[in-house]
């Protein structure tokens, strides 16, 4: 068995806590190694090391900076491969979907590589008389990222590229279930040229988490995960003075419209609803069709797609739909809000608890259900199961459809299929939700952009990558200036190298 370590200062570091967890193959439910749980005492010796090291980065001008990204970008293409697999082993996803894993994150990193500028500031002339005003955005310090199980690579590289390019020091802490992909990108940004001491990743559970939202040199706390612990964390991070942007679940709604392709609204379904499992924040739970003909409709393409869905390991090919889940407590989890659902009256349409696959009888699979007829008061409608389970809900019209959406306490995602663009129009500029799709299943913004839900699905008040990463990663200071009449000396006439 693989016992993995921290990666603190450019090197490999074993655990001192003598904690550990255990770290599983999803797709045979086995043991493949066990990653050391921090302890408060390494957390505070990381930061320190992060502190002394940050001084110099931020020092390092912005152009100098955004060419470790450029080489760390080259090297993440380099080692494409590499990375997926990381990520399905531990995770469980298939390979093209890790690899979309790997590239989503890349793409920030591609944005970070045009750093400089976005980290200019504003000038004034002549504000008063001899007066001139400016203002520049400086680096935190040392930051804190806290990443989840269900994107090993792009969610570290959504808070790490940003952080890092503003001047930070930052904290990884990966999800202790994938943490192997956390410390390969690390090894990787050390070959591109960031010094040692910049990024420390250290693994490590609750004790590490409160340990990092306690420690007066953190400045800023970024995560991802469930919204009670999004919740908890931006709270705690606040009380003590701390910058958060903390990111919880969704339940994201797709409406259909009576004027609809339902042939590509059903795909857009699957693929959104049971790609990587239902794993996904983004991923499409509930189908909203407008009208009996609709529900009836898309129900009739729904079930043959669905059922013909090839569920297995990564190592089965490239033409797995998707794999385990990843947890036997998950599996549970899943499977008993899919019982839930029957004994509350909805109607399971295709079943997926009992599925099991040769040779793999003890991995954490679980095939795809479709529920009809789900209500709001159900759990499984309430609930964020975060699985491969799709519910339909039957809407009367666009508006009670739009107001389904709308009273939902989540705000990450939503779309809507249909050929009107007046309809469409109306549900952008009114749904109350944070990233909106039209006839596109899984809105996530290009990285130039910025991602981020609203109501219960977001705590803070700035979104992940894009411009908002680089106002969330610095502060402004802003110099009223006046120079009084002095001697002028002569200009140069060469170009100065930059240093």
């Amino acid at each position: 068995m693989e016992e993995l370590s921290h990666y603190v200062n450019g090197a490999h570091v074993k655990g001192t806590s003598g904690r550990f967890t255990d770290v599983y193959n999803p797709a045979t439910g086995e043991v493949q190694g066990k990653v050391p749980l921090a302890s408060v005492e390494e957390i505070d010796a990381a930061v320190a090391a992060a502190a002394e090291a940050q001084v110099k980065w931020a020092a390092t001008n912005p152009q100098k900076r955004a060419r470790v990204m450029m080489k760390f970008g080259a090297l993440i293409n380099e080692n494409m491969d590499k990375l997926a697999e990381l990520v399905s082993r531990e995770h469980g996803k298939t390979l093209p979907d890790a690899r979309g894993d790997v590239q989503r994150g890349l793409e920030v990193v591609e944005v970070c590589m045009g750093g400089p500028s976005l980290l200019k500031g504003e000038f004034t002339n002549d504000g008063g008389p001899g007066i001139d005003l400016y203002s520049m955005r400086q680096p935190l310090g040392v930051v804190a990222g806290i990443t989840p199980f269900n994107f090993p690579a792009m969610i570290p590289l959504w808070k790490m590229a940003p952080a890092l390019t503003c001047g930070n020091a930052m904290i990884l802490k990966p999800s202790e279930r994938c943490p192997s992909t956390a410390i390969m990108l690390a090894e990787l940004l050390k070959e591109a040229g960031l010094p040692d001491g910049v990024l420390q990743v250290i693994n490590g559970d609750k004790e590490a988490v409160d340990a990092l939202l306690d420690h007066e040199d953190i400045q800023a706390v970024g995560f991802v995960g469930s919204t009670p612990i999004a919740q908890y964390i931006y709270g705690r991070a606040a009380a003590n003075g701390k910058r958060a942007q903390c990111f919880g679940g969704a339940k994201n709604h797709m409406i259909i419209m009576p004027d609809a392709d339902m042939d590509k609204a059903a795909d857009a379904l699957v693929g959104a609803g049971f790609g990587a499992a239902g794993e996904r924040c983004m991923a499409i739970s509930v189908a909203v069709p407008v009208g009996e003909k609709t529900a009836d409709a898309l129900i009739e393409r729904l079930v043959p797609r669905i059922e013909a869905l090839k569920v297995g390991p990564y190592t089965a090919g490239d033409d797995v739909d998707f794999g385990p889940v990843i947890t036997k407590a998950s599996q549970e989890r899943i499977n008993g809000l899919v019982e839930s659902g029957v004994d509350q009256g909805a109607e399971l349409v295709v079943d997926g608890r009992n599925f099991s696959l040769q040779g793999y009888e003890n991995g954490f699979f679980v095939g795809p259900s479709l529920f009809d007829r789900v209500t709001p008061e159900m759990d499984i409608y309430k609930e964020e199961i975060f699985g491969p389970v799709l519910s339909q809900v039957r809407a009367e019209t666009y508006e009670d459809a739009l107001k389904l959406t709308m009273d939902n306490p989540y705000g990450n995602g939503t779309a809507i299929y249909t050929a009107d663009g007046d309809t469409a129009r109306d549900f952008a500029n009114r749904v109350n939700v944070g990233m909106v799709g039209i006839n596109f299943p899984i809105p996530v913004p290009l990285s130039y952009h910025t991602f981020g839900g609203w109501k219960k699905s977001a705590f803070g008040d700035l979104n992940q990558y894009g411009p908002d990463a680089f106002r969330f990663y610095t502060k402004t200071k802003t110099v009223t200036a006046r120079w009084f009449s002095g001697i002028k000396e002569g200009g140069e006439f060469a170009f100065k190298a930059m240093d």
